[in-house]
C-alpha cells in the first residue's frame, strides 16, 4: 500500500454563541510560525462579527451569571482535563507559535493547564475574600457579596500563545462573567483550537466567544459596544496609542477597563488581581428583628 498521501489541512473558524463561523466578511489571513513558514489561514474577524459576539456573550451571561459558584469550578475543571487530553496538539500550536522547543512549549501547556486548575478551584472561594457582614451602628445585618460585571472584551497578550490566554480568560469567566476575546493576530491558532475545546467540554455557548484578526479594527467597536461593560486591555502592552484610543472609547460608556502592564510574566504566579478586577460589590441591609421588614440593597 502507498505512503503518499495528501495532507489534511485544517480550517480554523470562530467561535461565536458555542457555533464555528466563518467571517461574514469571508476574510481570511496567513498564519505563520516564528520562521515565517505558513501554517494556516485564520478568519479575519469583521466589526459584525464583533458585534455578534457581544449579542452572544449578553445573552449567555443569564445563566451564567446565574449557576452556583461550584457549577462554575466543576465546569472549569472539565475545560482542564479536555486541555490535558489534547496536550500534544497544544504543545505543537505553542512550539510553532512562539518558536520554542517541543520541551519548552509543552511546559507551556503544562502551566496552562495549572492555570486553568488554579483558577477554576477559586469558583466558590471568591466570595469569602471579598466579601462579608461588615459591622453596622444598628438593629441590621450589612452583607456585601461579590457578583459579575457582565461581558468583558478581552485583547488577548501577545506573545504567549496559551499560558497568557489562558490566564485573562479563565478569571474571567470563573467569576460569572462572560467573554469576546479577541485572540493574538499574529498567533492565533492555540485560542482557536481552544475554543474547540470550550465547545465540547461544559461551557455553555455564548460565555467565551473568540475572534482572530486585528486587535486595532475589533477593539474600537469592543470598547465603544454599549452592551460590553468591561474591557482587559492585556494585549495593547506593545501599542501605547492604541491602549489609550481603546480607553477613550471605552470612559465614553464608563466601562470598566483593566490596564495593561508593561511588562508581563505571564508564568508567574496570577494572585487574584484580574479576578477581582470584574467584579462589582452588592451590599445587603436587613434588619435583624425578624422576617416581617424587607431588606435593602444598593
Amino acid at each position: 500500500m502507498s505512503t503518499d498521501r495528501l495532507n489534511v489541512l485544517k480550517t480554523y473558524k470562530l467561535y461565536v454563541g458555542g457555533k464555528f463561523p466563518r467571517s461574514e466578511s469571508g476574510r481570511v489571513y496567513e498564519v505563520t510560525d516564528s520562521k515565517g513558514n505558513w501554517l494556516a489561514n485564520a478568519p479575519r474577524s469583521s466589526r459584525k462579527d464583533a458585534r455578534d459576539a457581544v449579542v452572544a456573550a449578553r445573552k449567555a451571561f443569564g445563566g451564567w451569571s446565574g449557576a452556583t459558584a461550584y457549577n462554575r469550578g466543576q465546569v472549569l475543571y472539565r475545560v482542564a482535563e479536555m486541555l490535558e487530553g489534547r496536550r500534544d496538539q497544544f504543545t505543537a500550536e505553542v512550539a510553532a507559535a512562539e518558536g520554542l522547543s517541543r520541551a519548552k512549549a509543552a511546559a507551556q501547556v503544562d502551566a496552562a493547564v495549572d492555570r486553568w486548575v488554579w483558577y477554576a478551584g477559586w469558583s466558590d472561594k471568591v466570595a469569602q475574600v471579598v466579601g462579608g457582614a461588615n459591622p453596622v451602628a444598628g438593629p441590621y445585618f450589612n452583607l456585601s457579596t461579590p457578583e459579575p460585571t457582565g461581558v468583558v472584551a478581552v485583547i488577548a497578550p501577545a506573545g504567549s500563545s496559551l499560558l497568557g490566554l489562558v490566564s485573562v480568560v479563565a478569571p474571567v469567566i470563573v467569576t460569572g462573567n462572560t467573554a469576546v476575546v479577541v485572540a493574538d493576530e499574529s498567533a492565533p491558532l492555540p485560542a482557536l483550537s481552544l475554543a474547540e475545546v470550550l465547545a465540547t467540554s461544559d461551557v455553555p455557548g455564548g460565555v467565551v466567544n473568540v475572534l482572530s484578526g486585528s486587535a486595532a479594527e475589533l477593539g474600537a467597536p469592543l470598547a465603544a459596544h454599549q452592551d460590553v461593560n468591561a474591557v482587559d486591555l492585556a494585549g495593547t502592552a506593545g501599542d501605547t496609542g492604541l491602549a489609550t484610543e481603546l480607553e477613550v472609547a471605552a470612559a465614553d460608556n464608563l466601562k470598566r477597563v483593566l490596564r495593561p502592564a508593561p511588562t508581563a510574566d505571564w508564568s508567574a504566579a496570577p494572585g487574584t488581581g484580574r479576578m477581582l478586577a470584574f467584579l462589582e460589590t452588592k451590599t445587603v441591609w436587613h434588619p435583624t428583628g425578624g422576617l416581617g421588614a424587607a431588606g435593602s440593597s444598593y
